[in-house]
């Protein structure tokens, strides 16, 4: 008995042993594909800006792409705030006990999710102006205004759609304790729920603002002088598309890049744990509004 038992511990011990030394080799041939694939793009990259990249050109040229990148920020701030915004509104009107809201939020989240953007900035960059009499039309300069309710318009269904998977991931307890406390449904979802509900979509919100700020290369088709405009005048002038190009990515990547920044911090700002978590500060303050009765 003594020796069977001894005979089972050496070969799980074997096993294991086995089992480790496959999990080395897979993560070895992972670190050599993945370093593999980084000296291809590295030397890809050196090649094509030691041979195809005129230096001249691109230091003639970075006036006109700042000038874009600003113009791109200033409408990716205005989107990206009214966005979020009416994607809250929306994903609040999809939980709607109001069959009527909820039909009229769940119809809009389905045409502008189900329709391109570029259709969409069609529709509001040559389709509206044409509802008003020749000459009516109260914007001289609609391209930008036309950009930014579209961004606004079609993220918003998007942000809409995270809000309502975050109420959703929330636990019905959490509702149903705030109504025994004697808290009006309004109150618990402002108090209790959304914080958690904002928390559990701010990934998916954060991964959706980033899309927005890609998407602003579409508006290149409505005459806006974006980034990518300005790509398509130089190319256009100087038969030369990759030494516009190399502006196009830094500055993509600055706007991207921040935008992470912001979503990690706002993630890490809204942490749980802890009395001095949001959550946590939350909580008190419902506590200090019930103990002074204000269930309003």
């Amino acid at each position: 008995m003594a020796d069977g038992y001894a005979d089972s511990e050496t070969a799980e011990e074997g096993t294991g042993g086995g089992l480790l030394m496959r999990d080395t080799l897979v993560r070895r041939a992972g670190e050599l594909l993945a370093a593999g694939f980084l000296l291809l793009v590295g030397g890809m990259v050196t090649w094509i800006v030691s041979t195809q990249v005129d230096f001249g050109l691109l230091e003639a040229v970075f006036p006109r792409f700042v000038e874009a990148f600003f113009l791109v920020v200033q409408i990716v701030v205005v989107a990206s705030l009214l966005s979020v915004t009416l994607g809250v509104l929306v994903g609040l009107g999809r939980i709607s006990t109001s069959p009527l809201t909820s039909r009229i939020a769940k119809g809009y989240v389905e045409f502008f999710r189900g329709t391109p953007l570029l259709f969409q900035l069609f529709v509001i960059f040559f389709g509206i102006p044409r509802l008003w009499p020749t000459g009516a039309f109260p914007f001289e300069n609609w391209a930008v205004p036309a950009a930014i309710i579209g961004l606004t318009l079609n993220h918003g269904a998007y942000v809409g759609e995270a809000i309502r998977g975050g109420i959703a991931a929330v636990a019905d307890g959490q509702m149903e304790a705030a109504r025994s406390l004697g808290m009006s449904r309004v109150m618990a979802l402002r108090e209790v729920v959304l914080p958690q509900a904002w928390r559990n979509a701010l990934a998916a919100i954060g991964n959706d603002q980033i899309i927005l700020v890609k998407d602003t290369s579409l508006l290149t088709v409505i005459a806006v002088p974006e980034i990518m405009s300005v790509f398509r005048n130089i190319n256009s002038n100087q038969l030369d598309p990759w030494t516009p190009l190399v502006w196009v990515c830094l500055f993509y990547l600055a706007i991207t890049m921040s935008m992470s920044q912001l979503v990690n911090a706002l993630e890490s700002r809204a942490d749980w744990s802890g009395d001095g978590g949001r959550l946590g500060r939350a909580s008190a303050a419902v506590r200090e509004r019930l103990s002074r009765g204000e269930t309003r």
